[in-house]
């Protein structure tokens, strides 16, 4: 499906794509605010920026097992999505890729996802609570910021390092759920603005039990 090939159509309410179709391109589905439902068969591989950015009708996707990465900005302003779900084989989520999702409750990132990119949930207000996979080494910047429904957080001891703004206007953070000890918390290159981070109690050695 190539770039733009629905871009703009807002009377679309449904799509089913055929098993035919191993490729979404860039702003395919761009400001379908009618499309409330799409079916991605697993023969799609790769999913371009912005392919559902602006999709405002949008209450849930599921991404089919293959597909290796989200792309920067794919579901950029879908105010209504509330659910998604993730397959294992994806390694890659891209800067805003959920950005101003604010109705989306819960997210469950792959394990296999080495770090959370810029503003990769910036603006996500109904999400209460997240665990970051233990491979993931970097938090960059604005990854959550103003993420104000977002109450407790889990961070595995991987993490090395954690951007500017990352959780800035995160206002309801209470809790942190650290794997490791109070020291290597101490350790992690944190940068500025990300006191509601600092601010919440930590919980050290979490084992999720």
């Amino acid at each position: 499906i190539s770039s733009y090939a629905f871009g703009g159509c807002t009377g679309l309410t449904s799509v089913t794509i055929p098993n035919s179709v191993t490729f979404i391109g860039q702003y395919a589905f761009y400001g379908c605010s009618g499309l409330i439902s799409i079916t991605i068969p697993e023969s799609v591989k790769s999913i371009s920026s912005y392919a559902f950015g602006g999709c405002t009708g949008l209450t849930s996707v599921t991404i089919p097992d293959g597909v290796t990465e989200i792309s920067s900005y794919v579901f950029k302003g879908c105010t209504n999505l509330t659910s998604i779900t993730i397959p294992n084989s994806v390694t890659y989520i891209g800067a805003s890729a959920f950005d101003g999702c604010s109705s989306l409750v819960s997210i469950i990132i792959p394990d296999g996802v080495t770090s959370i990119r810029p503003y990769a949930f910036n603006g996500c207000t109904g999400l209460t609570g997240i665990t970051i996979p233990n491979d993931v080494t970097s938090i960059e910047y604005n990854a959550f910021s103003g993420c104000t429904s977002l109450v407790s957080i889990t961070i595995p001891n991987s993490v090395t390092d954690i951007g500017i703004y990352a959780f800035y206007g995160c206002t309801g953070l209470t809790d942190v759920y650290y794997t490791g000890t109070k020291e290597e918390w101490s350790a992690i290159g944190m940068e500025s603005y990300n006191d509601p981070l600092l601010n919440a109690t930590i919980h050290y050695n979490w084992t999720g039990e």
